[in-house]
């Protein structure tokens, strides 16, 4: 007898819980809903980052112990794989760049590339890692089980929006940016869904395909331009629905088929390559 698929829907309640419960109040203060500095609200909003993570290990360590969370864990030091996988992860942050350069030789003015402070790499690799855990370490194979890589992508791309919500609203995101952030952030789901899949399961593929958008991060040209942000979406859609074609639902739960997916990877090696060259 088939084991019923294990529900997630206590995993996004928990990672909500824990970092709109404690990032929210930090949200008011600015707002001036809630009395003080919102300042004084900052350690509280940094400890909502564990979120993703603390969910995962509650709820692993509840359903396996120790051994299951030390399972959870293992996909991060999966690390030998072909170097095209890293290639695929870092390619996003390198075509924006490329397309942003592109638009200023036609007029466009502004830079081409956002990189972090020595401080935001460590703190971008810190939140990397502690999402990663939670949405492609232990959601991911959840839902896909139930609705398959391509469905349950999509969904985890939302849900990851949604959870970034305080955060934006913390920083003045426009919330009429929010179909475009739905576009960056399910492509963005679909890519590091693919990569966990053809790297045989790493994590750590996920973790460095998630720290890419740390080290050209659209948002940071927020709210002055909003055209990164757009390119930076279309980027993560047109990559995460070439290289995740082959899960369009052909059945329930069924693994991503190899076969669709290396000609994807061979096509989006040679697109960074030509990257890399004319960069």
């Amino acid at each position: 007898m088939t084991p019923k698929p294990e529900r997630v829907l206590p995993f996004f309640v928990l990672t909500f819980a824990i970092t709109w419960g404690l990032q929210l109040p930090g949200v008011f203060a600015l707002r001036g809903f809630l009395p003080g500095d919102p300042r004084w609200y900052l350690p509280f909003a940094a400890l909502g980052l564990l979120g993703p993570a603390g969910a995962a290990v509650v709820l692993t360590y509840r359903s396996a112990g120790k051994a299951g969370v030390k399972a959870l864990f293992d996909p991060l030091t999966r690390f030998r794989m072909h170097p095209r996988y890293y290639a695929v992860a870092l390619l996003p942050a390198l075509v924006l760049a490329e397309l942003l350069y592109s638009l200023n030789q036609a007029g466009r003015q502004g830079p081409i590339a956002f990189t972090p402070t020595a401080g935001g790499v460590v703190f971008g690799l810190l939140v990397s890692v502690l999402e990663e855990i939670g949405w492609r370490g232990y959601a991911l194979p959840r839902l896909e089980r139930r609705f398959g890589g391509f469905a349950a992508s999509g969904l985890i791309g939302v849900v990851w929006y949604a959870w970034h919500l305080p955060m934006f609203a913390a920083v003045g995101v426009p919330l009429n940016l929010a179909p475009v952030m739905l576009l960056y952030f399910t492509g963005a789901s679909l890519l590091l869904t693919w990569l966990v899949k053809e790297s045989g399961g790493s994590l750590l593929v996920a973790v460095v395909g998630h720290f890419a958008a740390h080290l050209n991060n659209s948002h940071r040209a927020l709210p002055h331009e909003v055209l990164p942000l757009v390119v930076h979406a279309i980027v993560y859609a047109a990559l995460g629905l070439l290289l995740m074609r082959g899960a369009v639902p052909r059945g329930r739960g069924r693994a991503l088929p190899r076969a669709h997916c290396n000609v994807g990877v061979s096509q989006v090696t040679q697109s960074a390559k030509l990257t890399v060259a004319t960069g």
